[in-house]
């Protein structure tokens, strides 16, 4: 075993079987007592930082460990993004439901039809629009499944087209008496929608801007 001197102490070994003593002149006349003491206080000293440094070592590859974990989510996540840019939206139809002379309010069945071109499969969580009826806006709806797991979801496959459909709540108070008679009687010709398309993969969520009309 190899001895080394530094400063009046005497060091053998290494790593975790390193020993510490004084030197035999720098203990001189002290009990032995005395000397075996402080023999065992540095070499205490010397195991306490040798596992002070070794939790420290093991915290920092935990770390390491963790963000090379979460670099590798993003990136697999980011491979379903372009795919899920290529979701398509259209506004499908406007419908009438009922009409409440009560609240004087009206329910429409609005359809969107999404269809999916690329080979990545997803789902649609929500469809958050605005429609207008000959220019005027009418009000906001939102077509959301954010609450359901991705399992009981409709599934778009690659090449899939699938219509979502959504209850549009027509207020009179809203709109005024002209655009909410001229809804109910059938006497608007163009509808127009536009808004945000939220799309989700296991791995990535996409919200895409759309404006779609008839």
């Amino acid at each position: 075993m190899t001895s080394n001197t530094y400063r009046g102490f005497i060091y053998s070994g290494g790593g975790k079987g390193i020993r510490i003593r004084p030197k035999p002149d720098a203990v001189a006349g002290c009990t032995d007592g005395a000397a075996s003491r402080l023999e065992t206080f540095f070499n205490n000293s010397w195991a306490g930082s040798a596992m002070e440094l070794q939790s420290k070592t093991t915290v920092y590859v935990a770390i390491g460990s963790m963000l090379a974990l979460m670099g590798g989510i993003i990136y697999y996540a980011s491979l379903d993004n372009e795919s899920l840019e290529q979701a398509e939206i259209e506004l499908g139809s406007v419908t009438l439901r009922d009409v409440n002379t009560v609240t004087n309010q009206a329910e429409f069945e609005v359809e969107f039809i999404v269809s999916n071109p690329s080979e990545k499969t997803f789902t649609v969580a929500s469809i958050g629009y605005q429609l207008y009826g000959d220019g005027t806006l009418l009000g906001s709806g939102q077509y959301s499944v954010i609450d359901i797991a991705l399992p009981g979801r409709a599934v778009f496959y690659s090449g899939a087209v699938v219509p979502l459909k959504n209850t549009f709540v027509l207020d009179r108070g809203s709109v005024g008496e002209d655009t909410y008679d001229a809804m109910i009687d059938g006497r608007i010709s163009s509808f127009a929608a536009e808004g945000i398309l939220t799309t989700q993969t296991s791995w990535s969520t996409i919200d895409k801007e759309f404006r779609t009309g008839f």
